[in-house]
Parts: structure tokens; C-alpha cells; sequence
């Protein structure tokens, strides 16, 4: 199940409350859930029952009570606790994750992608028609246009940025152009891998307006010597409205650099599928929090869901991050994603494949399903920035 889904299930729940006469507000348009923060519990949270205390008369925690029932018997939902003064967490069952796993497996690093024939009919079809709603339609719920001329100054980060926005937005079924004031210079091209459909020259710039617009890379002498994949991070890492680091430390293997961490879950996941095979199983996507350990200590099926939830959550989110990214033309989103998705996938790898004379088991066949569908999220990304995905690190 993912967010999208989820907003819908608890939008119904709301709806019966009303209908129920349990509750007297008006249905809202749409419903936020998110991670859970800190004290929270399950997969996902909402404050839906503090946004409509107000305008109920009651108390947060009696709406969160009042929706928790119409909740808790919902396809795909395990359980709902409230929490706080009445945020509403929501914990969903192995199902929902192995649907969830098997559409990342069937679309590979292209999932959360919009066709383009889907973004162009959600486009032009008028507010609430079922074709604006339909679950492809992201283009015209993040207010994604279907055509877009991306015009660049001639320099470097900015280059890069616009290349990266082009890609998001395409990934979003957008039809996209790009130009530059002038030609990028044949080192940009050689080490950086920029390219752009148009281009001006000195004496005469391309006449349109600059829309790509980042805080200007310090100094090109500095960014090149970095080699495309770091350097292509170093840019893009940053919100647009940061200076970019130009330092080596993009360079080095090790936990402290979130490139590192990125490429290495990447490779990990590929490592495990190869041993995986030269064991005799294969990824079968089911019910992976059961047994899973952790520094070889024995869990129990509660003691998982803090280990494989939020990759799962992480997972999940994927469509929706990458429809937020390219309306907001922040690559920085994207870059940030993959860094959460690889810190929750690296905690998982180590009880992917059986131990001694242990054979391999349904669990194990799910956790290499869910390692499976981390390392195609991870790739589609790292392909979005323009950056390699290495298959050995």
C-alpha cells in the first residue's frame, strides 16, 4: 500500500465516521500521512483527528478514537494505535508490503515513473474526472505541466541541475526541452556528461529567460579533478540555494560520505541476489519480518517492524517523492531520498541469506525480494542523478 493509497483509506474513514453521524465536519479533500516521528509506532501516522477536533468540538484523541474503528478493518491495515494527544499510527499487514515489493520488482528502477500517454490525459482532463484521479495521474496532483523549456546560464552546476530536473520531469510523463545561454565548454561535456538540447553563442544568447538558477559551483578547477559521479553529487546534493563543497571527501569509501552509503547499499543488494544464487534460492516477495536478526541476535516478529519498516516506508514513498522533486525542481530531494532508502536497506542485508547449516526459508526468500526492490529504487535514482550504480563496490 502506498501513501497515496493509505490518504485514501483513512479519506474513508473519515467519510464513514460522517455518514455514521459520529462525527460533524466536513470531509476534507485530502489527508496527510507521513513517517512516524519520534515516540510514534507502525509504518505510517496522520494528524487528520487534531486537524478536525476543532470544527468536531471534540477533543483530538475522541476523533482519533471515533476513526480508529472504521480504520482498523481496512484492506492492507494490521493495526492503529493512538498516540500523543491523538495522532493516529497505522500499521500495515504483510500483504500490503509483498503488493508493495512485487510492483517494485515488476517495474524495476522505473517505479514511480508516469507514462506519458497517462500524464497527457490527466493533464488535459478537467478537475475530477476519473481520469485526474487516476493512480497515474501524478502530473496533475503535484501540478507537474506536460510541456517544459528549461533554459540554463552557462555554467556548470547549473547545468547539471537542469539536466537532472529534465530527467525527474520526464520521469513524470512531461515532455521536456532544454537550453543553455551558450555552449557548454567540451570539459563540462567530457567530465561532468552535460548535455542540452539548444544553445546560444557569445554573441548571440539563446533569447529566452533563465529558469535554472542554483547557487554557481565556487570554481570549475575545483570540481573537475572530483570525476563525474562525485562531482555530479557535490552539485546536486546541495538544496539550489546552498553552496555547493567541492572537497575530496565526495571521494572517500567510507560511512561518513552519503554517496558512499548510497552506491555501497546498491552494490550489497546485488552482492546478496549473487550469493543468493550460488545458494540455490531465489527472491520470492512475502512476509519478510519474521525471524529477521539483527548482529546475529535472534528477533521476535514485533522485534522487526523497527528494522524493516522504514524501508518499506522509505520504498513506498518512492512515486510520490520523485512527482514532489521534479514539481519542485529540487533534485537535492532525490539525493536526499536515496541516502534514508540505503541507510534502512544496509540494517536489512545481513539476514537476507541463512547462516551454517541453516536452508533457505520463506523469510529468506522475502528479504531478498525487499533487498531486490531497495537496490531497484536506489538504481532508478542514482540513474536520475546522472550517477553509476556500481554491481561491485
Amino acid at each position: 500500500m502506498t501513501p497515496v493509497e493509505l490518504s485514501r483509506t483513512v479519506l474513508r474513514a473519515v467519510r464513514r465516521a460522517v455518514e455514521d453521524g459520529e462525527l460533524r465536519v466536513v470531509v476534507p479533500d485530502k489527508v496527510s500521512v507521513t513517517v512516524p516521528g519520534a515516540g510514534g509506532w507502525g509504518d505510517y501516522a496522520t494528524n487528520i483527528a487534531l486537524q478536525l477536533a476543532r470544527p468536531a468540538g471534540e477533543t483530538p484523541r475522541r476523533v482519533a478514537e471515533l476513526l480508529r474503528p472504521h480504520l482498523v478493518g481496512a484492506h492492507g491495515v494490521r493495526g492503529v494505535e493512538i498516540t500523543g494527544p491523538g495522532f493516529l499510527n497505522i500499521s500495515l499487514g504483510s500483504t500490503a508490503s509483498t503488493a508493495l515489493v512485487e510492483e517494485i520488482l515488476r517495474c524495476g528502477p522505473r517505479y514511480g515513473f508516469v507514462d506519458e500517454a497517462a500524464a497527457r490525459i490527466s493533464h488535459d482532463a478537467p478537475a475530477g474526472h476519473p481520469a485526474s484521479s487516476s493512480p497515474n495521474a501524478l502530473a496533475r496532483h503535484t501540478s507537474i505541466p506536460y510541456l517544459v523549456q528549461l533554459h540554463a546560464p552557462h555554467e556548470p552546476r547549473a547545468l547539471v541541475v537542469m539536466e537532472v530536473v529534465a530527467r525527474l520531469l520526464r520521469s513524470q510523463g512531461s515532455l521536456v526541452r532544454t537550453s543553455c545561454e551558450a555552449r557548454p565548454e567540451p570539459e563540462w561535456v567530457a567530465v561532468l556528461g552535460v548535455e542540452v538540447d539548444a544553445y546560444g553563442t557569445p554573441a548571440a544568447p539563446a533569447p529566452l529567460d533563465v529558469n535554472v538558477r542554483p547557487v554557481p559551483a565556487p570554481a570549475p578547477a575545483e570540481l573537475l579533478p572530483l570525476g563525474r559521479d562525485a562531482a555530479r553529487w557535490a552539485l546536486l546534493h546541495p538544496a539550489a540555494h546552498d553552496r555547493p563543497r567541492l572537497t575530496a571527501d565526495h571521494l572517500v569509501q567510507r560511512e561518513g560520505n552519503p554517496l558512499f552509503r548510497v552506491r555501497y547499499a546498491y552494490a550489497r543488494t546485488r552482492a546478496v541476489s549473487r550469493n543468493a544464487a550460488d545458494l540455490g534460492f531465489t527472491a520470492a516477495p512475502g512476509d519478510v519480518q519474521q525471524d529477521v536478526q539483527e548482529d546475529a541476535a535472534p528477533l521476535t516478529s514485533e522485534d522487526t517492524t523497527p528494522l524493516v519498516a522504514p524501508l518499506l516506508t522509505h520504498l513506498a514513498d518512492h512515486p510520490r517523492l520523485l512527482a514532489r522533486a521534479a514539481a519542485h525542481r529540487a533534485p537535492d530531494l532525490l539525493a536526499r531520498h536515496l541516502i534514508a532508502v540505503a541507510d534502512a536497506t544496509l540494517p536489512l542485508l545481513p539476514s537476507t541469506l541463512p547462516l551454517g547449516d541453516e536452508k533457505p526459508s520463506a523469510a529468506h526468500r522475502a528479504r531478498l525480494a525487499l533487498a531486490e526492490a531497495a537496490g531497484a529504487v536506489l538504481a532508478g535514482g542514482l540513474s536520475l542523478l546522472g550517477i553509476d550504480a556500481p554491481e561491485h563496490l
